[in-house]
């Protein structure tokens, strides 16, 4: 285990559908570099992971955004899935807890469908940022700049295109989050 994070706290935003490995392999590579990570969602339970379009399994949230404050957290990760983040984008309390990070300069770490957050945050104006390919013409509607690339970086938003690009997402998040 590596100290690299030094138990800063590490919020995950996350509802039902997401894509199941852009929720784990983050997790555990955050967790492994020294962090405390803490899954948020839009009320408490479990919610229910996806293998694509296939049920996964079901996680246990730590808190509802309710109880969740931005203020006690260093960073966001938004894992991608098409269901997830295109339901927390019509939640007034997701969206402002994603905005409120970009507004407090933490660095906040979004993959594939992840971004659509970000949007509806109206945080990606004059910024450059990668996603799943099939959302980039909402970036560039919001004023941002999009990149096929594996993993990008712009004023702390760290985004990545899909599962294939994980390796790299996590390994530039956990930089990133170290900075912060």
């Amino acid at each position: 285990m590596s100290d690299q994070l030094n138990g800063k706290k590490i919020a995950f935003l996350a509802t039902d559908g997401f894509e199941q490995v852009e929720l784990t392999q983050p997790w555990e590579a955050i967790k492994s570099a020294g962090a405390t990570v803490e899954l948020v969602s839009l009320e408490s339970g479990k919610i229910q992971g996806f293998n694509h379009l296939d049920k996964a399994d079901e996680f246990a949230v730590d808190k509802t955004l309710t109880e969740a404050n931005p203020s006690d957290y260093a960073a966001l990760v938004l894992p991608g899935g098409v269901a997830n983040p295109d339901t927390l984008r019509t939640h007034s309390a997701a969206v402002n807890f994603v905005k409120a990070f970009v507004e407090q300069s933490k660095p906040v770490a979004a993959i594939c469908h992840g971004p659509w957050t970000l949007v509806e945050a109206d945080v990606v104006k004059g910024r450059t940022l990668t996603s799943f390919p099939s959302i980039q013409t909402d970036i560039r509607n919001a004023g941002g700049t999009w990149v096929d690339e594996t993993v990008h970086v712009d004023q702390g938003l760290i985004t990545s295109r899909n599962p294939d690009d994980l390796d790299a997402f996590c390994s530039t998040a956990i930089e990133e989050f170290a900075k912060a």
